[in-house]
Formats: C-alpha cells, structure tokens, sequence
C-alpha cells in the first residue's frame, strides 16, 4: 500500500512520528482502507471512531492522512508532559483535555475554534477503551454532540477493527510479527442537521451521539461481518 500523505500542518514532531510509523504498519499489518471519500477535501469536520487500543491514534492518523487531511485530537493533558509524545502533541496541534478540572471546559472550545478554523478534529466519542467483552462500541459521551451541534460541521463515523490484535490493552509492544489486518472503514455524515440549532439540552446531546455512535457501531459490523449490538 503506497500513500503520498500531506506534510503541511503537521509539526516536525507529528511528521517524524508519521514518517517512522506508516512503514512499520505497512510491513507490520495488513492495512485496509475504505471509504476515505466520505471525509470532505477541505473544510472543517469531526472524526468519530470505536476505540480498541492505543494503536487507534496511529491508524485513525494514517487514514485521515490517505484522504489527505491531517487529524487534532482532543487527547488527556498528561500526554502532554511525557517526552517526545508532548512534542508531538504539541507541535502536532491537538487539543488538551483535563479531565475533572475547572479547565476542562477549555478543550471544547478549543475544539470548536478548531473546526471552525477548518480542521480536521478525531475523536474517540467512548472517552477511553471500550469495556465491552466482544468489542462493540458502548455508549458515547456527548462532548462529541456539543462540538458538531454548536457548529453544524459533519461527523464523520468510522469503524476501526484489528487494532486490538496489534496492540491488545495491556501489552507494553505491537505484535507486528503476526502481521494482524487492520481495517478502517469510513460512512457517510450522520445526519444531525434536524438538530443543529436546538437547544443543547441534555436529551437532544443525547440523541446526537446515539446517532454518532450507532453509525460507528453498523459500520463495525459491516467489517467484522456480525450483527452489530448497538448500545443506546
């Protein structure tokens, strides 16, 4: 799998990142990518993934760079402090989140400034990994909803499967021996449009990420080839 990925806006740390891991994924997995068309060519827009793994960033990251947009994250703050990944959270212009502090607050309006800018913006809507034994999505949190509602930019849903077998919770280094298959596959916007403009109140946030999630969790099932157990 060959890719021309774009190099503007990344940040060197974010482009040395890219540039040493994309080879290792090519040689270490087998890579699918599917349905990269649905992520508009400029504009700002929101990313909505399953997550599995902390391998996730790695191939959101590749995936959106193949449809030639580069991915910000809302990521913990503490990754902030730890060596190289801070230079490259930061120089890579993703967004802090400090979880149950007075700040937190300031990682949605980043986040907001940030679409509005015209960015590509990723988000794991689960909040961390999901606890489902099976792997199906479990429930978002609506800071997802709040974003795509206040600015009426398209969410759009991806489904990511494989990650789990490269890097499984727990493991301190990616199995690429075993050459695992990764997929990624990309849907349509979902359609939030009846809502955009309505009162944020906490029914209508919830309605909005059940979509988002749902969406997320039928495209999974459509790669894992099962019924998808949609949690609402």
């Amino acid at each position: 799998m060959t890719r021309r990925f774009p190099r503007r806006g990344r940040g060197f740390f974010y482009s040395l990142a890219i540039d040493v891991i994309w080879p290792m994924l090519v040689f270490g997995t087998r890579p699918s990518f599917r349905g990269t068309e649905h992520l508009p060519a400029s504009g700002g827009f929101v990313v909505a993934s399953n997550h599995l793994s902390y391998a996730d960033p790695t191939t959101l990251t590749a995936f959106c760079l193949s449809a030639g947009r580069v991915p910000r994250y809302l990521a913990r703050a503490d990754l902030w402090r730890l060596p190289l990944v801070g230079s490259i959270m930061s120089g890579g212009g993703h967004i802090p989140v400090h979880r149950g502090k007075p700040t937190a607050s300031g990682a949605y309006r980043d986040a907001v400034g940030a679409v509005r800018r015209g960015e590509c913006v990723a988000i794991f809507p689960e909040g961390g990994f999901s606890k489902d034994p099976d792997h199906w999505p479990v429930r978002g949190k609506t800071g997802i909803a709040r974003i795509a509602l206040e600015t009426g930019v398209p969410v759009v849903p991806v489904a990511n499967w494989g990650t789990h077998e490269l890097l499984p919770q727990g493991s301190p280094l990616p199995r690429f021996f075993r050459r695992p298959r990764v997929q990624l596959v990309a849907g349509p916007p979902v359609e939030l449009s009846d809502l955009v403009g309505a009162e944020p109140t906490a029914a209508v946030l919830r309605e909005a990420t059940d979509r988002i999630m749902t969406a997320v969790t039928t495209l999974l099932g459509e790669v894992r080839g099962q019924t998808p157990r949609v949690t609402r």
